[in-house]
């Protein structure tokens, strides 16, 4: 099998390595910079430099276009354009409905099917590509009416087989979930990093933050050409999803102001269910279970925990670090799915030498 790969960043080069490493398929690359394309062959994420579009997805059976979300729809009709009419295009951009729109009265616009991996690093570029970056990692594929049944089979079939975990939602709908769970959240990091800022006047010196400012404002200002682009093509959903925010904003605010203890207890525990009830619902492996970690705080601990879990087969749902004040020592929390793999988990770690502590439901 031949796949394309239009723009070779961090996931295009990702899913070249996947696709090489796991279903030994040739894997050709395309990028207007050609430094980026030369480190993509030089790392493996591609067998193959295209000069051009047509060079790129002649004679492949997928291509998967992985550019910028406002790059995309030229990108997405070039490549239909230019590739044959058995061959299904897709895109891994955070948002769809635009998309979708704007290539539904393309001649082969059923040969396109969109495509967003929830997966990323903190790093970017090719030279950061993983081959395993997309295992376990939802996959939204957005197929629409017009689509080709065999094309999308094939296109979910590629995905399952690199161990991702495909699901086919409705454009729309996909927009509305990501400005929920995706877009609103750097909004509200944004927003929280920027009231913090301006509560002190200058010349006042500045509060020392604590582990929950910084893990709620860990993504605020994150690389704003691309987020720039995102709130663009999602703004009516995100605007919407601020709207909401705002007026539970409100009810909180009379709450507190009503400041009725029971009552304030209770709103605390409905939000710590919420958020259970949304962690557990995409592990079909049980409800996750936090194992709390007291380590020293040296170079490779965390590399070694997570190598020890990773070779008895346990998967890390998610992961936080805390070094203490001293810098001498530190806290790591990690999430697994299900009771077993938790009880696991925490005799791999003890028998590494450190202290755990597993939290039921955290």
């Amino acid at each position: 099998m031949k796949l394309a790969v239009l723009g070779v960043g961090l996931v295009g080069g990702s899913l070249g390595l996947a696709v090489r490493d796991k279903l030994g398929a040739e894997v050709a690359g395309y990028d207007p910079d050609p430094t980026t394309l030369d480190r993509a062959l030089q790392v493996g994420a591609v067998d193959v430099e295209a000069s051009s579009i047509a060079d790129a997805v002649s004679g492949a059976e997928v291509v998967v276009c992985a550019a910028p979300v406002n790059s995309l729809p030229d990108l997405v009709a070039a490549a239909l354009d230019a590739s044959g009419p058995e061959t299904v295009v897709t895109d891994v951009g955070s948002t769809k409905l635009g998309l979708a729109e704007a290539i539904a009265g393309h001649e082969s616009a059923s040969r396109f099917i969109g495509g967003h991996p929830l997966a990323g690093a903190e790093t970017s570029g090719v030279s950061n590509s993983r081959a395993d970056l997309f295992e376990g990692a939802r996959w939204f594929l957005t197929p629409t009416a017009s689509s080709e049944g065999v094309l999308f089979d094939r296109l979910h079939n590629l995905l399952a087989d690199i161990g991702a975990r495909p699901q086919a939602i409705d454009p729309a709908e996909h927009d509305r979930m990501m400005a929920t769970i995706s877009h609103l959240p750097h909004v509200l990091a944004n927003s929280l990093a920027s009231r913090a800022a301006e509560t002190l006047s200058d010349g006042e010196r500045r509060p020392e933050v604590g582990r929950s400012f910084r893990d709620s404002t860990r993504v605020a200002g994150a690389n704003p050409a691309i987020w720039g682009e995102i709130f663009k093509a999602n703004s009516g959903a995100v605007a919407d999803e601020v709207d909401a925010v705002v007026a539970r904003l409100q009810e909180v605010s009379k709450l507190l102001r009503e400041g009725d203890a029971e009552t304030l207890r209770a709103y605390q525990e409905d939000a710590y269910r919420d958020r259970q009830l949304l962690l557990e619902s995409g592990h079909a492996g049980g409800r996750l279970l936090e194992l709390r970690l007291a380590v020293e705080n040296r170079p490779g601990v965390v590399a070694e925990i997570a190598l020890a879990l990773g070779r008895a087969g346990v998967n890390i749902e998610d992961m936080s670090l805390a070094p203490s004040d001293d810098q001498r020592t530190g806290a790591i929390s990690i999430w697994v799915a299900g009771d077993q793999e938790a009880g696991r988990a925490a005799a791999i770690v003890a028998e590494l030498g450190h202290s755990v502590t597993t939290v039921a439901g955290a």
